[in-house]
């Protein structure tokens, strides 16, 4: 158990899923790592790169000092150069050494957050290099993180499983915290507009989104009647869409929307919260 209760869900659930991912690449052959994920320019190598890079980042160690090529369409902005700088310089990498080094960060990790005895609101750097966030925000965002990749790897992999997982309820939280916005500001959803999401699966609920008369979104568990838009879909479409994964054309056999079509596509082409 850590000192404080608060982180100890965001604890579980990185643990869970990153303990997962070990189990899933333990037994890849060399090839089976380069295969491609829905991850923009990332293999399965480059995706298990990118969680140990971050997890090392967390435990404080220097980043690697290396230049990128020059031809990695991708790469886009700072932020995905950021990123990309700990995958790239791991492309060399074999599969044994892929292994030993994610074995040997989830150990040190685990032994790191085991011993954790700061306060949530103690100020650490952001897991993507940004701004300082507290402790509680950044384990939530590891949990989140791992979470979803350990869902890209199952998917290249054509393991799928985990989709209720502890990581899983912690993603479901991670992604509806971002919806009003996606509906109010970049959707542009009118005043007095509701928007509800219903989505089924291993991970069920249904939320609706209300806009008020100035424009600004809450986010609740109630059904409203007579709706502006209705939004249905499966758990791992709603995960996919929302990490930006797919666009909507590409699973529109999966999705259903009622009400106002074009407000449904305007919220549908913003869905994405992921880079």
């Amino acid at each position: 158990m850590t000192v404080h209760p608060s982180l100890q869900t965001s604890v579980d659930a990185w643990t869970h899923s990153v303990e997962a991912i070990s189990e899933l690449v333990a037994p890849l052959v060399e090839g089976e790592w380069n295969r491609a994920t829905e991850c923009p320019g990332w293999s399965v190598r480059d995706v298990v790169s990118h969680v140990i890079g971050l997890e090392t980042e967390m435990l404080g160690d220097p980043r690697p000092i290396h230049s990128l090529p020059r031809d990695l369409f991708h790469v886009t902005d700072e932020l995905s150069r950021y990123m990309e700088v700990q995958v790239d310089v791991r492309r060399c990498h074999t599969a044994p050494e892929m292994t030993s080094e994610l074995e040997y960060t989830v150990i040190r990790r685990s032994r790191q957050l085991r011993n954790e005895k700061r306060s949530p609101d103690t100020l650490v750097r952001g897991p993507l290099g940004g701004a300082e966030v507290t402790l509680e925000h950044a384990l939530l965002l590891r949990a989140f993180d791992v979470w979803v990749h350990e869902q890209d790897l199952r998917r290249a992999l054509n393991q799928p499983g985990n989709l209720d997982s502890p990581g899983a309820h912690v993603a479901r939280d991670v992604l509806l915290d971002g919806l009003p916005e996606i509906v109010a500001k970049l959707a542009a959803a009118p005043a007095h507009s509701t928007v509800v999401l219903d989505v089924t699966g291993p991970v069920e609920f249904m939320r609706t989104v209300r806009v008020d008369a100035e424009g600004r979104a809450t986010l609740d568990g109630s059904v409203s009647l007579g709706p502006t838009v209705t939004l249905s879909m499966d758990w791992e479409t709603y995960v996919r869409l929302s990490c930006g994964r797919v666009r909507p054309e590409a699973v529109a056999d999966r999705l259903k929307t009622d009400g106002d079509l074009e407000l449904a596509q305007a919220i549908l082409r913003n869905f994405s919260l992921t880079p």
